[in-house]
């Protein structure tokens, strides 16, 4: 294959690739923001990709951004690339503070209250989650009872609030990078143009000068 990596890593070795990187988050989100620079469309467009790729974090839809990134970038016409590469904003670093910010915006919004003693921890409940699809799963092969418990706590106490409170930060931190990335977007795609007419009339001038020689030397001495 020709993008067959050559080094192969293990399992454990790609996990602590995806918390941390080898150049580090700080090299991760300077080549992230190079390649939205140099994607080709309008810098408003682009823009719309990016607001589609950062809103997306907010969503508890963990291992589905990139499709409902494309999703919601289409549906707001903005640059698919871009969306894809803006899902990037949500990483082991801000997926702590963005989840704590939309459960309690949901919780709040809904009336509801978060059960940290009687029903468990966050994690624990995720693990219920979990649990229960694993069991009722096997259930369907056995005779064992299904249980949704676990289900319904995680639906009513995390899923839900979390999808109804990451709409209002979401909304409002994915439309802060869009009016950022306009003019930064805007800048670069200029200054890249300029770059290249610089290039394309010193390439003119040389081809000019080369041509002129080879007349020079073609002319026949009187």
């Amino acid at each position: 294959m020709v993008f067959k990596r050559r080094d192969r890593r293990s399992i454990l070795q790609a996990a602590l690739d995806f918390l941390w990187p080898r150049g580090g988050w700080t090299r991760a989100f300077y080549y992230i923001r190079h390649r939205l620079r140099r994607l080709p469309g309008s810098p408003e467009r682009i823009a719309r990709g990016v607001w589609a790729g950062v809103f997306v974090t907010f969503t508890p839809f963990y291992g589905l951004h990139f499709i409902v990134a494309a999703l919601v970038s289409r549906l707001v016409q903005g640059n698919l690339l871009a969306a894809l590469l803006s899902t990037f904003f949500g990483n082991p670093l801000t997926y702590i503070p963005i989840g704590v910010v939309s459960l309690q915006t949901g919780h709040f919004l809904l009336g509801t209250e978060f059960e940290r003693g009687s029903e468990r921890s966050l994690i624990n409940k995720f693990t219920d989650a979990g649990g229960d699809l694993m069991h009722n799963f096997w259930a369907i092969f056995s005779d064992a009872r299904m249980d949704w418990h676990g289900l319904q706590i995680f639906w009513s106490e995390v899923f839900y609030p979390y999808l109804i409170g990451g709409i209002v930060p979401g909304i409002i931190v994915a439309t802060i990078a869009y009016y950022l990335s306009v003019p930064v977007i805007r800048a670069y795609q200029k200054r890249r143009a300029k770059g290249i007419q610089k290039k394309f009339e010193a390439l003119k001038e040389r081809a000019a000068k080369v041509s002129a020689q080879t007349e020079a030397s073609d002319t026949p001495e009187s």
